[in-house]
């Protein structure tokens, strides 16, 4: 009985963790910031620090999600590919589609 009930409290912490990491994937504006976007795109994906830098603010989701993947992939090699190979190395999929989804619709 005992060891049933174990599983059972291991098996809802887990289902509570995975809930809250896909809530997080869901937030794109959350994960923008969290995850350094704005260091370089800066807070809205307006205004880059830098003029190479692209603002990412309405850009089409789909061109967005595909640029995270080829970075991902290495499969850029253009412009400041090293240092975004790093940035989404740890984005999964579900964070990169709800990071180009946020930014396709800041105006």
């Amino acid at each position: 009985m005992k060891t049933s009930f174990a599983r059972f409290l291991l098996l809802t912490a887990a289902l509570i963790v995975l809930s809250g990491a896909n809530a997080m994937a869901q937030d794109g504006k959350a994960l923008y910031a969290a995850k350094g976007c704005t260091a370089c795109h800066g807070p809205d994906g307006k205004a880059p620090i830098m003029p190479m830098y692209p603002k990412l603010a309405g850009q089409n989701s789909e061109y967005m999600f595909e640029q995270i993947k080829d970075f991902k992939a290495n499969k850029r090699t253009n412009g400041q590919a090293a240092l975004m190979v790093g940035m989404v190395a740890s984005l999964s999929e579900a964070e990169a589609k709800a990071i180009s989804d946020y930014l396709s619709k800041v105006k």
